[in-house]
């Protein structure tokens, strides 16, 4: 009997669709399996992930548990992959390791040849979908990045919040960025800086680790900070407040622009228009 490990996924688009749910999706492969005698050993569900995402943690323990089945069903391709040439490595990896796959609503024979290029046809079309709703989504926020208003999705810089799509302050880490473009006012290097930050003031970033002159750098290289919004080359006014001024955003440009910046600001500084 085919031992199979059923793997079901939605992203966060597809929850709103009628027949993705990852319920419907589980009824059809279980009453697939029903009419095939297939044996059912384990389910792998990836619930709001994107089908471009190798890293979906259902996706990663299905490959490392591959003793346990013979077969991996799906609903239909899209499900495992949205990218052909990950599907096609995928597959190169079930035949070394002698697994097969199994598309439910396609009806495919990954044993034969015909049934590898009809797979690799249909998977090829599944990517230009994706790649063209990633057109669709990219025109959109470049629109709302010349027009606002709110922000683009990016995570909240140091200093900062989001709310309902806002930017607002948050008091203690505002108090550092202000540190920082303060200390660079006074002429401080960036290596002093991050020399401050890490051994006089023990402040960590963001992310909670340690200050390098990198990081100090794209602190005072950000618009944000002066109440200016950036993203891919377009550069507009924000709605949130600014916690530095943009007189003392520019001279900070200045100072950074006489001396040699890190490897990592090829672009140069900014000068904005307050």
């Amino acid at each position: 009997m085919v031992r199979v490990a059923i793997y079901t996924r939605v992203s966060t688009e597809d929850q709103a669709k009628e027949g993705f749910s990852l319920g419907a999706q589980r009824e059809r492969l279980e009453a697939y399996c029903t009419a095939r005698d297939w044996e059912i050993v384990a389910t792998y569900v990836d619930d709001g992930y994107s089908g471009r995402d190798t890293r979906r943690p259902a996706y990663q323990r299905i490959m490392e548990e591959r003793d346990r089945w013979d077969t991996i069903l799906v609903i239909k391709m899209d499900r495992i992959h949205r990218n052909s040439r990950n599907f096609m490595e995928m597959m190169d990896n079930l035949r070394s390791w002698g697994k097969d796959f199994a598309s439910a609503t396609e009806s495919l024979d990954t044993s034969t040849a015909m049934g590898r290029f009809v797979m690799d046809i249909i998977q090829r079309i599944a990517q230009l979908e994706s790649e063209q709703i990633g057109e669709r989504v990219y025109m959109g926020m470049a629109q709302k990045a010349k027009h606002g208003p709110g922000i683009l999705g990016f995570q909240p810089p140091l200093g900062y919040r989001i709310a309902s799509g806002q930017l607002f302050i948050e008091p203690a880490e505002a108090s550092v960025v202000r540190r920082i473009f303060d200390l660079a006012l006074q002429g401080k290097t960036l290596e002093k800086i991050a020399s401050v930050l890490n051994d006089r003031d023990r402040v960590l970033t963001k992310r909670k680790t340690r200050w390098t002159a990198v990081k100090v750098y794209r602190i005072l290289h950000n618009p944000v900070y002066a109440g200016f919004l950036r993203w891919d080359g377009l550069l507009r006014k924000g709605d949130h407040e600014a916690l530095v001024a943009v007189d003392a955003f520019n001279q900070v440009q200045e100072l950074l622009r006489s001396r040699a910046l890190p490897d990592v600001a090829r672009e140069g500084p900014l000068a904005l228009e307050a």
